[in-house]
Parts: C-alpha cells; structure tokens; sequence
C-alpha cells in the first residue's frame, strides 16, 4: 500500500507539472484527491492492515494529500496568471486613442417647450396648478358649460371609465376647480399644463398629447388683455417680430371665442405652402369665461370677467422646431431626439 501512494504521488506530480489550463488542472485533482479518486480507492483498504501499519500508512497518506493539495493551488495561481497575460496580450490597447465621452440624456422635446412655456407664462405673473388626469363628467364637461347629449362634446368624448368618469380631453377642468376653490376672491391667473386624451391619431393629432390652458379672472377684464398676453406670449416664444391675429370661433366655455393666429415664421407673412398662402398659422383657442361658467363656479358674471386659452404643447413644438409629424415625439428615434440637445 505504501508502494501505491508512493506511485499516485510521483504521477499525480508529473500530471500537475503537464497541466496546461485550469479546467485541465481541475480533473486531475477530482482524479487523484476526488471522493472516487486514486488516494480515496487506496486508503479503502487499510481495514486489512495491521494495527502497527495503520499509523505508518495513514501519516504518509495525509503528507501526500498535504503536499499535493498545495502543489495544485500553486499551479492553479500559476495558470490563472499564464492566461491573464495571455488576455492583456491579445488585448492590443492603443494608448494613444482618444477616450470615449459617456453618453448623456437630455431633456425630450416636448419637456423643453412645457418648460418653456410656463417660464414665459410665471413671468407674467400666472400661478402653475395640476391636477387629476381621470377626470369626472361634471368638471370635464358640466361645468364648462357642456351639458349632456350637447352635439359640441362629440369631438372629445373619448375614454370613459364609466358614463361619469373619462380621461380629461383638456385640462380646462383646473379652470373650474381653481375656481370652485378661490371664489370670489380676485384675481385669478393660472396655468394648468399637463397630458389628455382623445381618439385622435394622425400625423396633427395623438390620443395623448400635451396642452396647456390659461384662466384669468378680475374685474375689468377684456379682450383687449387677452389678445396683448398672447402676443407677448408669440413674441417670447417665436421671437420679437411676431404678430397675433384673433378669428371669431367657438368654443361652449368662452363667449366670445376666438382662434389665435401668429403671422407665418417661414415666410413672414407673406404667404407660402406651409401657411397656404394666407401668411398666418393657428396656435391655439381662446375667449372671454362665459357668464354661465363663472356663475357655476361661483363669481358674479356682473363683477367679475375673465379670459380662457388653451393650447397644444405639441403644435407649439412643431412650429418652433420645424416638425412635420407629430408622431416623431413618441417613436423614441434617436436620431431625431438627439437634435434638441
């Protein structure tokens, strides 16, 4: 028995000195120190042995397993080190390169006109006000004096919960509910942008887009102060040249109602195909807080006047940055995004 540790000792050595990698260098220690290994199958048999040879043999078992044990660990760290110089040097790094920048984000698109238009807006004196996208019937529609069955909601009624509960299809309820909130105190002048809802999709329209609608009420109020905030508002937004053009409209919460033209960007008025020839491109809606939307709210239409407007975040970008398809805004291509670093 001492001869055959003897035996597995010199060819477990010469197996660990020949090992070329550690997969290799793994078996042959399951092979020689495994469970089922050789040193394992041998020792079996020192049940037959003698009383005086059992410590002889076993003390020279344990000294073998001792010594190979260690011989694999060093020839292990030995290969690990052997194929880590084998990486860095299949590795050819050309220390001359230039680094690589990191990628950065940035604000979307639609995120910088937002922020922009409420900058604008905070500096004529407005309060920001947000509130629930899951709107009721009576604040989405009632109270903005759209009773029910009345023909003007059909182009946005849209995703309802239940025939009380819809997605907001504009954020004029923040009107009503700052409103119901302040009333009668004066003056009022409030923004509330955010994300609605319509069954709207083409290459103008989205079933969730962006607006942002303007309320002020005080006394004295009238059409006048409308028209001169929103001019500053064009001048600010698509530079100090531009001009605003009122065209009578209608709108059930306004009376009267207007739409808001600015004076054509690409051609300044003159008139070209982006403006079809009239040199004027639509922005937005607007009017004078009907008599029957201050009265549900709580003012005296008889004292208090205010003026309403709402518009687009969507078209705002589209006309600033020179964007042909709204959906462009939600595809997530890159290298469209990239563009408003």
């Amino acid at each position: 028995m001492q001869d055959k540790l003897t035996a597995i000792a010199t060819s477990a050595r010469a197996a660990i000195s020949e090992a070329t990698n550690q997969e290799e260098l793994k078996q042959f220690q399951i092979h020689y120190l495994g469970k089922k290994g050789e040193m394992t199958s041998v020792l079996r048999g020192m049940g037959k042995l003698s009383p005086q040879e059992r410590p002889i043999i076993g003390g020279l078992a344990n000294k073998i397993r001792d010594e190979l044990s260690a011989l694999f660990t060093a020839r292990e760290v030995e290969l690990r080190d052997q194929e880590r110089l084998l990486m860095m040097a299949a590795e050819k790094i050309d220390v001359t390169l230039p680094g690589r920048q990191p990628s950065l984000g940035h604000l979307h698109p639609i995120t910088l006109v937002l922020d922009e238009i409420a900058d604008i807006f905070l500096g004529m004196g407005f309060t920001i006000v947000e509130g629930p996208e899951i709107e009721t019937d009576y604040y989405n529609f009632e109270a903005l004096n759209l009773p029910k069955d009345h023909p003007a909601r059909e182009m946005q009624d849209s995703f309802y919960f239940h025939p009380e509960m819809l997605l907001r299809t504009h954020t004029s309820p923040m009107q009503v509910r700052t409103m119901e909130k302040v009333a009668p105190e004066v003056p009022v002048r409030i923004i509330a942008p955010g994300k609605v809802y319509r069954r709207d999709d083409d290459a103008t329209h989205s079933p969730m887009f962006h607006q942002v609608e303007g309320l002020v009420i005080d006394r004295n109020i009238s059409l006048s102060d409308l028209k001169g905030t929103l001019l500053l508002f064009a001048q600010q937004m698509f530079g100090p040249h531009q001009k605003v053009r009122l065209r009578p409209s209608y709108f059930p919460f306004t009376e009267p109602s207007a739409e808001v033209d600015i004076s054509c960007m690409m051609c300044a008025g003159k008139g070209c195909r982006v403006c079809k020839d009239t040199g004027w491109i639509e922005i937005l809606g607007s009017g004078m807080v009907h008599p029957h939307v201050l009265e549900m709210s709580g003012y005296d239409p008889e004292e208090y006047t205010g003026y309403a407007f709402g518009m687009g975040v969507e078209r705002i970008a589209m006309l600033k940055y020179g964007v042909d398809d709204l959906r462009l805004f939600f595809q997530n291509d890159v290298r469209m995004l990239r563009q408003f670093r």
